[in-house]
């Protein structure tokens, strides 16, 4: 089975599900609140990457699953943590607003971090990141869907709420039937490396909720703002990384998703356990 032709039509689903959610205000907040949206994309687009960083350096993580590592926690968003801040009883507008603006905003800073990371990491094993053509794929697959989306919700808004409520529970059983292929077609690689891949991606779950935690608590966000804050940071886009690993005009090597996979399983068992949490308290 070519897994890309599930990828990518599965990534253009997603984003045209979370286009459906958006509207034009919703960009908008950072002018209205702009203290709690900012402190919430610094979380995804700097703090995350950092963070994975340090933990790839601690592991002696090195080539393609540094590679991967790094792929994954710099792309944030995705609908699912709408879904969540719901659940948590968050922030939905903020929730939203991160999600629209670090949709954009990654569009510039995932080439420019992964061009850096893979000079750094991938030159000596042969892998290169043609940017012109991450930049093409992220344009078509991601934010051509999203404006499509934005476009039919605001040109027809009931037709959308319709397709939105079918997409919407089909998003989480797409995400993790992607994961699930590339589980069985990479089972070798992932349980040769489980334990060590395990482990950091735990540890960078654990310390994305600690350091997003952290900041709300520096700048004085109130507790609805921190939870959403906190999924938003942890919730990343495995079906953009899965694409971007697997695509034939971009790394064409689906061993550098194997973090992705891992993640994608990992994050919604810990962000589900932190949902609990909140419910519990």
């Amino acid at each position: 089975m070519n897994s890309i032709l599930i990828v990518l039509p599965i990534l253009c689903i997603l984003m045209f599900e979370l286009g459906l959610n958006l509207k034009i205000s919703d960009f908008m907040l950072i002018i209205k609140r702009p203290k709690s949206v900012f402190i919430g994309l610094f979380g995804q687009i700097v703090l995350l990457p950092l963070i994975a960083f340090f933990l790839c350096k601690i592991f002696g993580l090195q080539g393609i699953f540094l590679i991967g590592l790094m792929l994954i926690s710099c792309c944030p968003g995705g609908s699912s943590s709408n879904v969540f801040s719901l659940l948590a009883k968050g922030d939905i507008a903020l929730s939203v607003s991160l999600t629209a603006l670090s949709s954009v905003i990654t569009l510039f800073t995932l080439p420019l971090i992964m061009n850096s990371i893979t000079e750094f990491a991938g030159e000596s094993i042969g892998i290169h990141l043609p940017v012109k053509n991450l930049l093409i794929q992220n344009l078509l697959l991601m934010f051509l869907p999203i404006a499509i989306g934005i476009f039919v919700n605001y040109k027809f808004e009931k037709i959308a709420q319709k397709i939105e409520k079918v997409l919407s529970k089909l998003a989480f059983p797409l995400l993790m039937l992607l994961a699930g292929i590339f589980f069985i077609q990479n089972y070798k690689i992932i349980f040769e490396n489980i334990l060590l891949l395990g482990l950091c991606i735990f540890a960078l779950l654990l310390l994305c909720i600690f350091g997003s935690y952290l900041l709300c608590k520096i700048f004085i966000l109130n507790k609805k703002e921190q939870r959403t804050i906190i999924i938003e940071v942890g919730m990343q886009n495995a079906a953009q990384a899965i694409a971007i690993a697997s695509s034939p005009f971009i790394f064409n090597n689906p061993a550098i998703a194997t973090p992705s996979v891992i993640y994608a399983l990992f994050m919604n068992i810990v962000l589900l356990t932190y949902v609990a949490f909140l419910k519990k308290k």
